[in-house]
């Protein structure tokens, strides 16, 4: 194995081991005093209205997942903004293809129906 990775895997294995320990350390130690009150789901202080458990449309995992796929995308654009100058035309061109993609991604979604909310 090369000399270069070696502090990178000692750093995983550092990693790995603790939280593995703080996992065990919790379960062995912490408190469990389960009762029907902690059980319950929390909304926003009010008794809740039905089974915490009730199943829910597919459509609302669609419409976040969608919304976490474009949120990061447009993270990209916060480095390009900060570097515009120094990458020139060539940096442009590059952001205005990944533009278009992400554009043609939003679209084909739309399409698709996946941001309706019914």
């Amino acid at each position: 194995m090369p000399t270069e990775y070696l502090s990178l895997v000692v750093m995983f294995i550092i990693s790995t081991g603790l939280a593995a320990l703080v996992v065990i350390i919790g379960q062995s130690f912490g408190p469990r005093r389960p009762s029907k009150r902690k059980a319950m789901p929390y909304e926003s202080g009010m008794r809740p209205i039905g089974p915490g458990t009730r199943k829910m449309r597919v459509a609302f995992y669609l419409v976040a997942v969608d919304f976490i796929l474009f949120d990061l995308e447009v993270v990209f654009f916060l480095p390009w903004v900060v570097q515009a100058r120094q990458l020139g035309l060539y940096g442009l061109a590059v952001m205005g293809v990944f533009t278009f993609l992400l554009l043609v991604g939003f679209v084909y979604a739309w399409k698709k129906g996946a941001l309706e909310w019914d």
